[in-house]
């Protein structure tokens, strides 16, 4: 479409001047056509000064998610990223899910500005209001077996946890096994799902959807989640957060993971994980075989398997499952 060719021309120069003329030059277009495609623009939100001498602006206050302003930042990488952006959607990765069984091909990374039925582990619920987070799913085809793909959620919460830390300068945790903390709270969390082959019990695709809370909602937390649930901003940091923050984010959180994929089995990132950790050296409980066991986490290993020492000294490997460091 037009609108979108000179939405990335706009985009790769964000911030300055291009002329109507030049932009009908580069895209092939009339003049009138980019006029169109820029007042479509401006019905959906985009800040585009515009004169009649100088030309069109894409101004540096757009913090609008676009295919075009994420693949801006994306380098050349081993698995082609396609785009596709939404305003709104149920979850990304119930989208993706039919993409993935209509044959779409792997890197397709779908985002959208808000979820109405966003999905976290265990059948739980993500909040995902619009314009405050990033919301994203990226289709994968990994050629592994069935039991190995922990090693997408473990190695995506090391790539998250680095983006974040790249993009804004805070420190982010793993908490074990796919939640992301700034401080006490929750930031980040992801769910991998995926679809075996029985006969060969290999992955025919995974579907790995993370959501981040960027920005606090003005109104708060929702009560159920208020005492756990954080964003990397607050509303009063609102007047300093980068505009294209959320498509930088997007964008290095991509690059991270599909840089370590192809080299999954390898396990050279939970070194990285084990640095990142929430939970070691710390107290947790967690549920076993109809009641509850406390021990001191001591380390993660190299299957993601984290290693509690339990009040008998035995060493338990916890391989699934939830823990909490708030116990009696």
């Amino acid at each position: 479409m037009i609108k979108d060719e000179v939405l990335a021309a706009l985009e790769a120069r964000k911030g300055e001047v291009v002329s109507g003329e030049l932009l009908a030059s580069e895209l092939f277009v009339s003049r009138n056509a980019v006029w169109k495609a820029v007042s479509q623009l401006r019905k959906e939100g985009y800040l585009i000064t515009a004169s009649t001498k100088s030309g069109y602006c894409l101004t540096e206050q757009n913090d609008i998610l676009s295919a075009q302003s994420i693949m801006n930042y994306l380098p050349p990488l081993t698995v082609p990223i396609q785009v596709k952006v939404f305003k709104s959607l149920s979850s990304t990765n119930l989208t993706l899910k039919q993409l993935a069984i209509e044959g779409m091909p792997a890197g397709t990374l779908i985002v959208t500005e808000e979820q109405t039925g966003g999905k976290g582990r265990l059948g739980r619920s993500f909040y995902s209001p619009s314009g405050t987070g990033i919301y994203m799913s990226l289709l994968l085809r990994p050629s592994m077996p069935a039991n190995e793909s922990l090693h997408i959620t473990t190695a995506a919460a090391v790539a998250v946890a680095n983006a974040i830390e790249e993009v804004t300068g805070l420190d982010a945790r793993i908490k074990w096994v796919n939640d992301i903390y700034i401080g006490e709270k929750k930031v980040c969390g992801i769910l991998t799902e995926a679809s075996f082959d029985m006969e060969s019990n290999r992955i025919e695709y995974a579907i790995l959807g993370i959501g981040i809370n960027v920005l606090a909602p003005k109104e708060g937390f929702p009560d159920e989640i208020k005492d756990i649930a954080a964003a990397l901003y607050t509303p009063s940091d609102e007047a300093v957060i980068p505009s294209d923050l959320r498509s930088r984010l997007t964008a290095k959180i991509v690059e991270n993971f599909i840089r370590e994929y192809p080299v999954l089995s390898d396990k050279k990132y939970m070194e990285e994980y084990r640095r990142r950790s929430f939970l070691i050296g710390r107290k947790v409980s967690f549920p076993f075989q109809n009641e509850t066991l406390y021990g001191l986490v001591e380390d993660v290993d190299d299957e993601a398997r984290l290693l509690i020492r339990l009040s008998d000294q035995s060493l338990f490997p916890l391989s699934s499952g939830e823990v909490s460091v708030k116990f009696r």
